[in-house]
């Protein structure tokens, strides 16, 4: 096919890499790639987005602009996680922390980019240009740091808070969502909503009525809420047994009581039920009740004293319900509102897990909204208050309820701790920035985005979770101060130090130097050449002013004699020498004794040295790890000391790669045009301090290795961080800092972006995310031009699904068609202005022989 010749000469001719290279007279054109999951394969979504992606920066680099395009990954979060508890068969936080976080988040990042190479053989068909190999990933320890910057900035400008506010709650994940990703799922369910009786206090057979949709917040009533204004009625009908029993609700809800028969016996403005107490429908936390439990909290007393009582409030209606409000502190806003200003006992009677509490005696341990049958509990629930005589009426309503983005589950809302960004401080600049943003279809602006920034609210930017960039956050475990770290630097200036100075020094040359033999056998008779001895001897008068304590060297023999010349002309007590078999040469395995260029020709290149062992030998990720060991140890063991470590080149040369947490590609760079790392009898000082490392000494600030670090505080007591990760939405809005290591990386910070596109669904995701950060960090939005495209369905309108197989496979389209026919076909659709697109094969197939033939 043509179109594989055309990508042939393309990749064996470098013309994308040609066209950045040539001269571009206008100058730059920035564009913003928007970092996709490659968890899963790639649909016609992330195809029509990378055409549109495509297109543009083609046609401005024909118009004299250099457009760089760099792609990137998106790699933490609640998708990624997902996919490996179902692939680990866990289905609870719990399973997780069992199983082990370290466990839990190597499968994550090792199934990061399972699918990048389907990913890049995809965009690489579609002929988009784009460079995937010099590519940013969200889990990189670098994008982190920015990200980690971008908060501090924040917080400096007192635009991040920590806060106890109700918010939607994924029971299964056991976390806490953002507004943005609330919106992400509703669905139409029916539920069964409820009329109950509240009986109150020394008024015999008198009940207030109150309505709710959630039956399972009952159990956590704490008051009850009326509006003052509004008109209520007393009544009385016949019940059961043919009791009567009187009624109290608003004038104006009356209806709800259908074909009942009742008399009206009083009508009274709501003000002057405010303070009466009426009894709780459950006694779970009664005072008595409460203190007689084992080991009973404070919080759980606090406050009893003002709870089950009748409070004012104008959030109260008539539009439905009784005109009474149940209040739940523990779950709901108003709620939770209402519970701060009155003082009322906060009654959270379900865990994070969604389950009902051990106390809650009667439900203890069910879930309040299932999974698999969202009504259960609620029937439950209901069927208790039927026997118990506290049940008014029933009655199934459909609404439209949230469910989680990623697992699907229910959500319930729930008051939690939480990191909050104010959003809402800031909302009349976000207006204001909008206005300069060219939108494209227009109606974007003031339509689905305006809206959503009329409607801004605080920022919940935490999560209880694993797998993501850790919240820079340390807090005394003394005396509650909290400490910022907006960088790497900043971490280690603020860790308690060893006070130890590290100089590093390779043996003084050998026979084996001489006779270029690799030399790794402890039996190896290998000598210093006189020559070695006058180049160690030199070292030590250079080191004389160091005021050297003690030496750590190589058991071979010539490290031996390099350190006892050491010893006497530093004048080092013979106990401060001491041998340690860790700071070895590397092991060449079968290639000790022979020509080093025997070793060296083994591989195909010194990155390779780092996976592949030589026969009976060890690779440098074993050498670099036994060398760090050594240096984290005696950093551990030893403070206030002048240390000297006396090895070999690989050895040292690894050493500084651990001082910087490199894995294989830095550790190469760092030797790069350096034949010799260092040259034999010299010495170098080493800056080490331990920095969050995983078990090859890498650099790595994800959980559990973050959680490790203690920081000092002021109080004398010990800092630990905070155990929340970031919301993946606030690390995808920090990539144009993180994309490029800003303010660290001194690479040319290329901001705003001329260009971005992305789907409808971004408008509440990443472009409304990269526009808070950037407004509040640097008063501008991060971009200009915005390009939002529709959503592509089936045929028969219903959302693609791979399940169903409602939707031809991309790669076969493609194949049959070519990528140029799919290109005109969406980039011709209505598609273009943010409409939903139906797939068809057969309006495909009619441009494929109209235009792509002809």
């Amino acid at each position: 096919m043509l179109e594989k010749e055309i990508l042939k000469f393309w990749q064996e001719n470098k013309i994308f890499e040609k066209s950045l290279d040539k001269k571009s007279p206008k100058g730059d054109f920035v564009f913003y790639d928007g970092p996709p999951f490659a968890t899963g394969t790639p649909h016609y979504g992330h195809i029509l987005a990378s055409i549109i992606k495509d297109a543009i920066p083609r046609y401005k680099t024909m118009k004299g602009y250099k457009v760089k395009r760099r792609w990137g990954w998106d790699c933490h979060g609640l998708p990624v996680e997902y996919e490996i508890e179902k692939e680990l068969g866990f289905k609870t936080k719990k399973e997780i922390e069992n199983y082990g976080v370290e466990k839990f988040n190597k499968a994550a990042k090792d199934s990061v980019l399972r699918y990048a190479d389907e990913w890049k053989k995809t965009i690489a068909r579609i002929g988009r240009w784009v460079d995937m190999e010099n590519d940013y990933k969200t889990m990189d320890w670098e994008y982190t740091e920015s990200v980690w910057w971008v908060f501090k900035t924040l917080f400096d400008k007192e635009l991040i808070y920590e806060g106890y506010k109700s918010m939607h709650l994924c029971p299964r994940c056991e976390t806490t969502l953002s507004n943005l990703e609330v919106g992400m799922n509703y669905k139409d369910i029916t539920d069964i909503s409820v009329t109950v009786k509240f009986e109150l206090e020394n008024e015999l057979n008198t009940y207030i009525l109150a309505w709710t949709t959630t039956p399972w917040t009952l159990p956590g009533n704490a008051a009850l809420a009326i509006n003052p204004e509004i008109e209520y009625v007393k009544i009385r009908t016949q019940t059961t047994n043919n009791e009567p029993q009187q009624f109290i609700l608003a004038k104006k809800r009356l209806e709800i009581l259908g074909e009942e028969k009742y008399e009206i016996l009083d009508n009274f403005k709501g003000e002057e039920l405010i303070g009466k107490k009426y009894k709780p429908l459950f006694n779970y936390y009664l005072p008595a009740v409460a203190s007689a439990k084992e080991g009973a909290k404070d919080e759980i007393l606090k406050n009893l004293e003002n709870g089950w009582k009748i409070y004012s409030s104008d959030f109260v209606t008539t539009e439905e319900g009784t005109g009474v409000v149940h209040i739940a502190p523990a779950f709901g806003e108003d709620d939770y509102n209402l519970a701060q200003k009155h003082n009322l006992p906060f009654i959270q009677h379900v865990s994070i897990d969604g389950r009902f509490k051990q106390e809650v005696k009667d439900f203890a341990g069910m879930p309040v909204k299932s999974k698999d049958n969202s009504q259960a509990t609620d029937i439950e629930i209901i069927k208790w208050l039927a026997v118990n005589n506290k049940l008014f009426s029933k009655l199934k309503i459909s609404h439209s309820y949230p469910y989680c983005w990623r697992c699907d589950t229910p959500l319930i809302n729930y008051a939690a701790s939480s990191w909050f960004m104010k959003v809402a401080a800031i909302k009349n600049k976000l207006i204001e920035i909008n206005k300069k943003i060219n939108w494209i279809p227009e109606y974007i602006k003031e339509g689905r985005f305006g809206n959503w920034l009329k409607e801004a609210r605080d920022w919940a930017i935490s999560r209880s979770r694993f797998w993501g960039a850790p919240i820079p956050v340390w807090k005394c475990q003394k005396c509650e101060k909290i400490e910022i770290i907006g960088s790497l630097n900043d971490l280690k200036n603020k860790t308690e130090k060893s006070g130890n100075k590290y100089f590093v020094m390779r043996h003084g040359e050998a026979q084996s130097n001489i006779e270029n033999i690799a030399s790794c056998n402890i039996k190896n008779g290998h000598h210093l050449t006189e020559k070695g001895k006058k180049q160690v001897a030199i070292t030590a008068l250079k080191l004389k002013g160091e005021k050297i304590d003690m030496i750590f060297s190589s058991d071979y023999l010539r490290t031996k004699e390099t350190s006892e010349i050491m010893v006497e002309k530093l004048g080092i007590n013979g106990d401060d020498l001491i041998f340690d078999e860790r700071i070895r040469e590397v092991n060449v395995g079968i290639f000790d004794g022979q020509s080093a260029e025997e070793y060296h020709k083994y591989f195909f290149s010194l990155e390779e040295k780092f996976y592949k062992n030589p026969p009976e030998g060890e690779n440098l990720i074993e050498l670099k790890n036994r060398v760090a060991e050594f240096l984290y140890e005696i950093n551990i063991k030893y403070s206030g000391k002048n240390i000297l470590i006396i090895s070999h080149e690989y050895s040292i040369w690894l050493m500084f790669a651990t001082a910087l947490g490199a894995d294989a590609k830095k550790a190469v760079e760092i030797k790069k045009d350096k034949p010799d790392f260092i040259k034999t009898g010299e010495f170098q000082e080493l800056d080490f301090a331990p920095i969050p490392h995983n078990r090859n000494y890498e650099i790595d600030l994800h959980r559990p290795y973050i959680d490790e670090v203690e920081l000092r505080c002021n109080c004398g007591g010990k800092m630990k961080r905070i155990l929340e990760v970031f919301d993946c939405w606030f690390e995808s809005g920090s990539m144009p800092y993180g994309q490029t290591h800003y303010p660290f990386s001194g690479e040319k910070f290329a901001f705003p972006a001329e260009f971005i596109a992305e789907g409808l669904d971004q408008t509440r995701g990443w472009f409304y995310t990269m526009l808070v950060l950037s407004a509040a960090i640097f008063n501008k939005s991060a971009y200009k031009n915005a390009v939002v495209n529709g959503i592509i369905l089936a045929e028969d309108g219903q959302k693609m699904s791979k399940r169903l197989k409602n939707y031809p496979d991309p790669m076969e389209i493609i194949e049959k068609y070519g990528a140029d026919a799919l290109r005109l076909y969406l980039l011709s659709s209505p598609v273009m202005r943010a409409e939903d697109l139906r797939f068809s094969e057969k309006s495909h197939d009619e441009i494929y022989k109209k235009v792509i033939i002809r």
